[in-house]
């Protein structure tokens, strides 16, 4: 790219960020957007990919949506956008209804605007969208791996962010086409491809980068009793020191449970999950960047855009379901570039403790009951619908048919209308393939990170590969810590 056409984007860089120079895909990203072309960007956590699309949208007029999938993460990217004298706002269903008003009342002064898919949707946005006189300058849809994991699970208004663009291009045609974005550290190709067709971006620039970090040293223990794991995050801790880090459990109540029991043990820490108060989450996050808090013992709520380079370490009390939530919650250890360690605790397979392959089971189950439930329902649906007519019927109807888009024998027509194949069989369950991954990876006898390189479509770059820092193949020179 010619130093002229970047001069703008380093202005605002200095300006507004205070940073001198990009890192190398940033610009490329940057260029792509403002020439208002479609993207897809896979770049490792920690590789400043909000950024990427937070200048753009501050050097051109009009409205940026950024399509987020938690408020926690909605609110500190807010936050920080104030700090730095932008004008950015977030709309969730928590604000005031006055509030909520107001930010429609003034889409026009705003240039980024943080939602969430069931927000886009919701009536009085969409209909602000539709019929006010906003220029939308792009569709980003940030932290995008959570279209392929939830879009036909819990979270089924992602899979028809796709419509948005026709259909408010239909509204009005007066203003030119945005483009669309999806911005994630993790996505397999199966998942790119699924991220291209649902959004139906077009003629994508994609910048797909390996997820590797040199400096993360990832190890998993087996561990035979719930007493046994408890000692061996007790050694960890000991190993760290006063450094940051965090815990990872994988609910609200085992979050209330460990840190209790760490605060017995003369731990400085507190839990965090979603069903705190906001005031009381700010203060907890506030007080672990500050360094006032060592480490926090939190769900996968906790470090989504969150901007702390010197975290050293990261401990998964238990698995999480997904490879791609491991590697996205490891990610969040040495930002800096220095050493940082990932520490994963597992049941053995044939331990005392059966926790985690109960709660794999128990997943397992879940999935499959919302299934039966979703396909019981199919049966009723007519061949054409309006979702909003439907629900009034079906609380669970936007399931099935997320469920019946996923299979590709249903096609949304706009955000509220779709439209079902008559002759198309009743689809089969669908394979979690993620979740088939996470169980391999912790009991794969090679390397970690080359397990993570095959897993998510680096299977070149794999080949042979040695990383010589985790706890398969750690050299001398690097060692990694575990009890």
């Amino acid at each position: 790219m010619p130093d002229a056409d970047l001069k703008p984007i380093q202005a605002a860089l200095r300006h507004y960020w205070g940073y001198s120079e990009l890192r190398s895909p940033q610009a490329a990203v940057m260029t792509a957007l403002l020439q208002r072309r479609d993207a897809l960007v896979v770049l490792p956590t920690g590789a400043g990919k909000s950024l990427c699309f937070q200048l753009p949208a501050v050097l051109q007029g009009g409205l940026t949506l950024v399509i987020s999938p938690l408020l926690a993460l909605m609110e500190n990217q807010i936050a920080e956008l104030r700090q730095r004298g932008l004008a950015a706002a977030a709309y969730h269903s928590e604000l005031p209804s006055s509030q909520r008003r107001q930010i429609l009342s003034h889409l026009r002064d705003y240039r980024l605007l943080y939602l969430s898919p069931e927000s886009l949707f919701s009536s009085p946005l969409w209909q602000s969208l539709c019929s006010g006189p906003v220029q939308l300058n792009g569709l980003i849809v940030d932290e995008a791996h959570c279209l392929v994991q939830w879009g036909d699970r819990f979270r089924p208004a992602y899979r028809r962010l796709g419509t948005v663009r026709p259909a408010l291009r239909q509204c009005q045609p007066q203003h030119p086409p945005f483009p669309i974005a999806a911005f994630t550290a993790t996505a397999a190709p199966h998942a790119q491809r699924t991220l291209i067709e649902v959004l139906g971006l077009e003629q994508p620039v994609q910048i797909i980068h390996s997820p590797y970090r040199a400096n993360l040293h990832l190890a998993v223990r087996s561990v035979w009793s719930r007493g046994y794991r408890r000692h061996c995050l007790r050694q960890f801790l000991k190993q760290q020191g006063r450094t940051s880090g965090l815990i990872y459990a994988r609910t609200r109540h085992d979050c209330e449970t460990i840190a209790t029991w760490l605060q017995g043990q003369g731990h400085c820490t507190t839990a965090y999950h979603g069903g705190l108060p906001a005031a009381q989450r700010r203060q907890i996050e506030s007080d672990w960047l500050q360094g006032k808090l060592p480490f926090v013992v939190c769900t996968n709520a906790f470090g989504l855009g969150v901007n702390k380079p010197n975290v050293r370490w990261i401990c998964h009390y238990q698995p999480p379901l997904q490879l791609s939530e491991y590697l996205q919650e490891v990610g969040r250890a040495g930002r800096d570039g220095q050493p940082a360690q990932a520490l994963l605790l597992v049941s053995d397979r044939w331990g005392l403790d059966r926790e985690d392959q109960q709660r794999w089971y128990f997943f397992q189950r879940q999935s499959q009951d919302t299934y039966n439930r979703a396909m019981a329902l199919q049966t009723q649906l007519p061949l054409r619908g309006n979702l909003q007519q439907l629900r009034q019927h079906f609380p669970e109807v936007e399931l099935t048919l997320a469920l019946l888009h996923q299979q590709g024998s249903l096609r949304w027509q706009d955000p509220f209308h779709y439209c079902r194949h008559p002759l198309a069989q009743v689809p089969s369950p669908p394979k979690d393939t993620q979740e088939q991954l996470m169980q391999a990876f912790v009991y794969h006898r090679g390397c970690r990170w080359q397990f993570l390189l095959q897993a998510f479509g680096f299977a070149t770059e794999a080949r042979g590969w040695h990383c010589g820092h985790c706890d398969r193949c750690y050299a001398p020179s690097h060692p990694c810590k575990i009890p």
